[in-house]
């Protein structure tokens, strides 16, 4: 079976070796992302809504690299630094997925590589085989 790969733009990638995502037949895996950018600094710092939108985004590009949309995704995963940011994380998650509805875990309190990062999110699609 043939696997597809897309390239992390994050500096984490070099010193873990993984992909952003990865297609295998149907199944499309996206990594845990974060509101990292390519040069290493934080997007929006302290705000979880703009981090979200941003980490979305991010998510959205690596589907549509592996010919995949958020309209394919059946699953995210969501990681908080603390529960009280969840509003702003799922007011920007309802607007990227819409009627979509796929299913979702949120897990707060945990910390992340870096103390200015509020979420990391992954993400499960199924779309049609090429």
């Amino acid at each position: 079976m043939h696997i597809e790969r897309v390239a992390s733009q994050a500096p984490y990638t070099a010193r873990w070796g993984y992909s952003r995502a990865i297609r295998i037949g149907d199944r499309v895996l996206v990594s845990g992302t974060s509101a990292t950018k390519p040069d290493g600094s934080v997007y929006a710092p302290g705000d979880a809504y703009e981090q979200t939108r941003y980490v979305l985004d991010l998510i959205q590009a690596a589907l549509r690299d592996v010919g995949a949309s958020l309209e394919d995704v059946v699953s995210t995963r969501a990681y908080l630094t603390t529960r009280d940011i969840w509003p702003e994380v799922g007011r920007a998650h309802l607007e990227h997925f819409g009627a979509t509805l796929p299913t979702s875990t949120c897990i707060a309190g945990i910390e992340l590589l870096q103390p200015q990062l509020l979420v990391e999110i992954e993400a499960e699609a199924i779309t049609a085989v090429d």
